[in-house]
């Protein structure tokens, strides 16, 4: 009895010294691993120029009934995967009568919001050179179609109280403003003085003003989407160089997207922040095919939180291309493998090249730039 008992003693307290529970002990309890950072992915698309060409791809794919989704199908991978996706409306959009139309005046069938919507597009910017080419009735209609669409939207209002409110959306966890404004209007087309509502016009102090009060309504990062530039044109403008300067100086504003060029232009990081000057065409079928405005990107930016500081520690682009078929597709040239595709292994390899070329051209590619 005495050897059993010994034998026992013996256990608890040899095992009291490997560290194991004794009779008697509570388990002590582990130590929870850390968590991980708070951060966000936004995925911003080109301009979006509805020509009549893409209108009849879309009633061949909707039978008639127009269906835009199969022409953004190449990039909804990406969409998809992004904590918010945000497009560049730049066409007004009808109601179902119509009439629709391209260039010089467009006015997009109202099936073009749900595809946007089922693309992955979480939210649109709606300041652009053409925004009043059908008037304040036009500007009504496309936010009524991006309503129905569940879609959120800045850059063109229906009032002034509308305007006033600034578009801050709940990104997994973070809340995140969004701001778009245009250069300027359409040839011959006038924004009323008694509505200047209807289209925000750009100027850095008016920027700067509704980035400072979204963040006083409690927006954490402020992102810019700007309609500026000279189209056709790779590299930026001196004002859109000062501009950038200016705004991203600002502690009010984190990111700018660029658009208008209807080319691809660089990517920079200005006073620690970044600006991508022109994302090129998301979809667009001119009439003669230039080659250059088929091609964009999407920008996709990671942001980060540091103690009460978001910042983007990962930054990427994403060529695509505009397949001009038929059918014809937007293809996400880092991972189409599609079978129905038109477009030569040649093509892509020379839009590729081109579009690395022309966004890393500003030193992007040293600050932290790179493809996917």
């Amino acid at each position: 009895m005495w050897s059993r008992l010994f034998s026992l003693v013996s256990g608890v307290l040899l095992a009291g010294c490997l560290g194991e529970p004794t009779v008697g002990q509570p388990t002590p309890a582990a130590e929870p691993p850390p968590s991980a950072p708070a951060s966000f992915t936004v995925v911003a698309g080109g301009d979006i120029l509805i020509h009549p060409a893409l209108t009849a791809q879309a009633e061949a794919d909707g039978g008639g009934a127009r269906d835009y989704a199969p022409l953004f199908a190449g990039v909804k991978p990406v969409l998809d995967r992004a904590d918010v996706a945000v497009c560049h409306l730049e066409v007004p959009i009808a109601d179902a009568a119509g009439p629709f139309r391209g260039y010089p005046r467009f006015n997009a069938p109202p099936e073009l919001a749900a595809g946007l919507a089922a693309s992955g597009f979480d939210t649109c910017s709606t300041a652009s050179n053409h925004t009043l080419d059908q008037g304040p009735a036009g500007v009504a209609k496309t936010l009524d179609a991006l309503d129905a669409a569940k879609i959120t939207h800045t850059g063109s209002a229906r009032s002034a109280r509308e305007a006033a409110t600034p578009l801050i959306r709940e990104v997994a966890g973070a809340r995140v403003g969004f701001l778009s404004y245009t250069f300027g209007l359409n040839q011959g087309t006038t924004r009323p003085a008694a509505s200047p509502w209807l289209a925000n016009l750009l100027d850095p102090a008016a920027v700067l003003a509704e980035a400072r009060a979204a963040r006083a309504a409690g927006a954490e990062i402020v992102v810019a989407s700007l309609h500026w530039g000279a189209e056709s044109r790779h590299e930026p403008t001196a004002d859109q160089v000062l501009i950038a300067k200016a705004l991203l100086g600002d502690p009010a504003v984190d990111l700018i997207i660029g658009h208008h060029a209807h080319v691809v232009q660089p990517f920079e990081k200005v006073e620690g922040k970044w600006v991508a000057y022109g994302l090129g065409n998301l979809v667009a079928k001119h009439e003669q095919p230039k080659g250059v405005t088929e091609e964009g990107v999407l920008a996709r930016f990671r942001f980060t939180k540091s103690g009460a500081r978001w910042t983007v520690d990962k930054a990427e682009y994403i060529p695509t291309l505009v397949d001009l078929g038929p059918p014809i597709r937007l293809r996400d040239l880092t991972s189409d493998t599609t079978s129905d595709t038109t477009v030569a292994a040649d093509r892509k390899a020379d839009a590729l090249a081109r579009t690395e070329g022309i966004v890393l051209g500003r030193g992007a590619g040293a600050a932290g730039l790179t493809r996917p």
